[in-house]
């Protein structure tokens, strides 16, 4: 079967079987998550679900029992924006699981107010980013003992901007929710480079997905003159838009696939392995900026500072 735009979660796991799996899927209350979780859950795999709200996470992980007949999904709450919110959720859930099989992280926002943490980090690099690279580090015992798979949700979008290694969290510059949008989704991609270096030879591999362009609740704080400024750039016959189940193939593809075994380090999107962008690739395709292992190790390092933690993976 030939994989591409319009692939679905259920076409990639056509005769996959996942029992004996764990996974866990951050921000699995909507969307893409929701659906990821559902796939993953469809073949067998046990599934925790993070929410922030754990009312609606109770209530999509009944929805996925039901309709997968697989009663073993599980909700924890996790605020990503909140390091304290992190650690409190990686050690409950390392006091209950030896090891992590698939980590998707999946959770994030888009384009939205200037917001700030306690600690004064800008609302999406904290989200997007911070949060989940705290959550990878402290899971890794977890993860190294899965062997397990690395998904990382970046985007198109990280064309719109590098990370700002000077002032990330724009205390010195304007605020562009656009910029913060792309910076965030670079780092994305640049994590699980390095996470691939540091882990080399442990059986754990990481990668980063660009979903497509769906309608889900990541673009609530989008507008209408926010949809045609980015159809300004958009290729002949304007913006494609996926359904969830295409939305989630290429997360679904990342954290299964047999042809991904022991491929680590790569940018994914439309169920293939994405190629440098340049005049030809329209929407498609990575920046070379996001791939630069120097990058790769310099946001590591701005991670850490942030946290004020080291890692040593």
């Amino acid at each position: 079967m030939s994989l591409g735009f319009e692939t679905t979660t259920e076409q990639v796991l056509e005769g996959i079987d996942l029992s004996g799996r764990r996974a866990l899927v951050t921000g699995a209350s909507g969307g893409l998550g929701a659906e990821t979780a559902r796939a993953l859950a469809s073949r067998g795999a046990a599934v925790t679900l993070t929410a922030r709200n754990l009312e609606k996470g109770e209530g999509v992980a009944e929805s996925i029992r039901h309709s997968t007949g697989n009663p073993n999904l599980d909700v924890r709450e996790l605020e990503l924006l909140s390091p304290d919110s992190v650690r409190a959720f990686a050690k409950g859930w390392l006091a209950d699981h030896d090891e992590l099989n698939i980590l998707v992280n999946n959770a994030g926002v888009m384009a939205c107010p200037l917001e700030r943490n306690a600690l004064g980090w800008e609302m999406q690099f904290a989200t997007n980013h911070l949060g989940h690279f705290l959550l990878t580090c402290l899971l890794a015992p977890a993860l190294r003992a899965g062997q397990a798979r690395i998904v990382n949700l970046s985007s198109g979008g990280h064309r719109f901007s590098d990370v700002n290694f000077e002032d990330p969290n724009f205390q010195d510059r304007p605020y562009d929710k656009f910029g913060a949008y792309g910076q965030s989704k670079t780092a994305n991609v640049l994590f699980p480079i390095e996470l691939t270096r540091r882990l080399a030879g442990q059986g754990v591999t990481a990668n980063a997905v660009h979903p497509g362009m769906i309608m889900t609740e990541l673009g609530r704080h989008m507008q209408q003159q926010d949809l045609e400024e980015l159809g300004k750039n958009a290729p002949p016959g304007g913006m494609k838009f996926k359904p969830v189940e295409a939305g989630a193939a290429t997360s679904v593809w990342a954290a299964t696939s047999p042809d991904l075994e022991g491929k680590s380090g790569l940018y994914l999107e439309d169920c293939q392995i994405g190629v440098l962008a340049d005049e030809t690739t329209g929407m498609a395709g990575f920046a070379a900026y996001a791939v630069d292992p120097a990058n790769a190790r310099r946001l590591w390092a701005l991670s850490e500072e942030l946290i004020g933690e080291k890692f040593d993976l």
